[in-house]
């Protein structure tokens, strides 16, 4: 029987033999009718059967069993990997949902990343099973295993878009795995050595497991006088499209080279084991992550540390919120972005009201970032400088000349326990066609927020009152150019309200953003 000339852009390859047996047998006696008439009128016929046919699936339930599952194409990739990721196909029960379960099942083979193309075939079942069909899943395995990547990415503690290149090879023994090392550096002067592996499938879990053993290094001599080191393990208990679970467990160390730390940053230096929890729910229904236009997100981060029987573990909790939503205005392809973010960490374990929380866990803002970009906890604002604002101490004076008044040796940013931080985006094109079509359009912003301590016995001189009338501010206007990478902003800020120590001033600034 001839092909349909319209073409179906569904990834599924159908068969049209799993009708009913009137219909089939209507069709087999049209057939000697068809001889005698000219091809135009057999194509004409052909196309409104098809037609009849797809009409009927959407809108009638037609029923159907799936016989069997049959495997094509796989010479290193293993049955049992393919077999769980189409084991949804024998669960339909009517050729809609045969069809939905088709795609599904062909876009979860191609994010595994180890095919070059997947193709999922509906035949007929055998003929003595009416009523039954065979799905056929053809693939094509990868022909080059090994991946070079680099790009822009946004960690979601980071202050500061990081550069990373990876270099992947894939599906060494047929599991799906991907085993990959990369090497990350940002202008925090954060830099990261990791190799990891990926496994969609381990030991009969139906969700996938990671692991990666990671050497960091950042230096953080410039704005807090210490500079942090771990080795560790990040272990990838679970993960879903908004539920991920994972476990850390690194050894860290904070060390003064300059020996200038204030007495704070001093309190916190040396070794720490870091054994923590990490919960994230994650809901993004926003048409864009670099230019939302309509929609909302909402983040939930839960972290508990201390889950090791040492002296030397962190012990804390962390729990951070975040809310976006766009809302379309009608002209323009203009868009209003608000969001609010909110976080707070603290110790925990006998005598846990008079300790500081973990220095690298505490909450800093600022940084070359735009908070459209930043999902995840309360990281930037417009205009403020990484670790810009909040509490800071003097730092040691040099010993050589302690009268000297201009000897001051600068102060400490310590971050805080409590961080809260909001924004409004309002974005808009340009009147060109051209800027329109390239995705370059301006914006009007301004954010606002605050951080505070509420360890070490602070928390009872805390004032919710206080806290809202110290909170920083700044509002600007810019241009926006997308690029496949990143969202680079070129602004004007103008600081609103700052306090004596922030590092903050009016004027230009670049921002780089990819989404988190």
């Amino acid at each position: 029987m001839a092909e349909p000339e319209h073409v179906i852009s569904d990834p599924v390859v159908q068969n049209h033999n799993n009708e009913d047996e009137n219909e089939l047998q209507e069709r087999s006696d049209d057939v000697e009718d068809d001889e005698d008439e000219d091809p135009e009128s057999q194509k004409a016929k052909l196309r409104n059967r098809f037609q009849n046919f797809f009409r009927r699936i959407q809108h009638e339930s037609v029923s159907i069993r799936v016989h069997d599952v049959l495997i094509k194409g796989n010479t290193k990739t293993k049955d049992t990997l393919i077999e769980a990721e189409t084991a949804s196909l024998k669960d339909a029960s009517t050729i809609k949902e045969l069809l939905a379960a088709s795609g599904d099942v062909n876009f979860r083979l191609q994010a595994l990343e180890i095919f070059d193309s997947v193709k999922i075939t509906l035949d007929s079942g055998p003929p003595e099973l009416p009523g039954t069909a065979n799905v056929i899943v053809d693939v094509v395995e990868t022909k080059s295993p090994l991946l070079g990547e680099i790009g822009v990415f946004n960690k979601g503690e980071a202050s500061s878009s990081t550069l990373e290149g990876t270099l992947k090879y894939k599906n060494i023994f047929g599991y799906g795995d991907l085993w990959d090392g990369s090497l990350a550096y940002d202008c925090d002067h954060k830099a990261e050595a990791s190799a990891g592996v990926f496994l969609p499938r381990f030991k009969g879990f139906g969700n996938p497991v990671t692991a990666r053993l990671f050497l960091q290094s950042r230096d953080w001599l410039k704005f807090s006088s210490f500079k942090e080191r771990s080795l560790g393990l990040s272990l990838g208990l679970f993960s879903t499209r908004n539920h991920d679970v994972v476990y850390n467990l690194a050894w860290r160390t904070l060390t003064d080279p300059s020996r200038m730390a204030s007495s704070s940053i001093r309190g916190q230096l040396g070794h720490g084991l870091l054994s923590s929890l990490k919960y994230t729910f994650k809901i993004d229904r926003r048409n864009s992550p670099l230019r939302p236009t309509r929609g909302f997100a909402f983040v939930s981060t839960t972290q508990i540390g201390g889950l090791a029987p040492d002296s030397h573990s962190l012990r804390f909790l962390r729990q951070e919120l975040d809310l976006r939503c766009a809302i379309p205005l009608g002209f323009y392809h203009s868009a209003l972005n608000l969001g609010i973010s909110a976080g707070v960490v603290f110790p925990w374990g006998p005598g846990f009201s008079s300790m500081p929380s973990p220095l690298p866990e505490k909450f800093f803002l600022g940084g070359n970032l735009s908070p459209v970009c930043t999902l995840g906890g309360p990281t930037s604002l417009w205009g403020f400088r990484t670790k810009g604002l909040g509490p800071t101490e003097p730092r040691r004076q040099l010993q050589h000349n302690p009268a000297d008044e201009n000897s001051d040796s600068g102060r400490d940013y310590l971050g805080g326990d409590l961080a809260v931080a909001a924004f409004a985006d309002f974005s808009f094109d340009f009147p060109s066609k051209w800027l329109s079509a390239k995705g370059i359009h301006g914006h009007l912003f301004a954010s606002a927020g605050n951080v505070d301590k509420l360890t070490e016995n602070s928390h009872r001189n805390f004032s919710l009152q206080k806290f809202t009338q110290s909170f920083r501010s700044s509002a600007g206007v810019g241009v926006v150019i997308p690029t496949n990478l990143f969202r680079m902003e070129l602004n004007y800020c103008c600081i609103l309200k700052k306090f004596g120590e922030d590092r903050a001033n009016s004027g230009f600034r670049a921002s780089f953003s990819s989404p988190s």
